[in-house]
């Protein structure tokens, strides 16, 4: 009977499974998007939520327990002094979750896990080729 398991084990032991975790979440904190398994996501969401609270409570007590989880101390900085100010008016679900696609190797379902207000990335966009073509040009003759 698996009365009061709560998890899932994801075919490792429970040293690894943990690692595993404090990676993701490093990650997520610090790329603020990243690709996984549906399962994987899942599991991250509720370590993830811990860290940003703590984010917001900013003692010292909580960054001290920030970095007994994260991997990085720099992912601990930009947590407390970025991440937590974008969500102080929010009280809770702090990622999101889109399924992407099919792993070609075994068909797992991947999701990126991302956080819900990321800062607008903007990338200029390429004059279009085409239009740059069919637009009249002048030459030049020498006289």
């Amino acid at each position: 009977m698996r009365h009061r398991k709560k998890g899932r084990q994801l075919g490792r032991q429970t040293k690894h499974r943990g690692a595993l975790f404090r990676n993701l979440v490093t990650s997520l904190l610090d790329q603020e998007r990243i690709e996984t398994t549906g399962a994987k996501a899942k599991e991250i969401r509720g370590f993830t939520d811990r860290m940003i609270t703590l984010g917001k409570e900013g003692t010292l007590p909580a960054r001290r327990r920030a970095l007994g989880f994260l991997r990085s101390k720099a992912v601990v900085s930009k947590l407390f002094s970025d991440v937590a100010t974008r969500f102080n008016d929010r009280s809770g679900g702090y990622t999101r979750m889109v399924k992407t696609r099919r792993r070609i190797g075994d068909a797992a379902e991947m999701v990126a896990i991302e956080l819900v207000s990321r800062p607008e990335v903007t990338t200029k966009k390429k004059p279009d080729a085409r239009a740059a073509q069919s637009a009249p040009t002048e030459t030049r003759t020498s006289e």
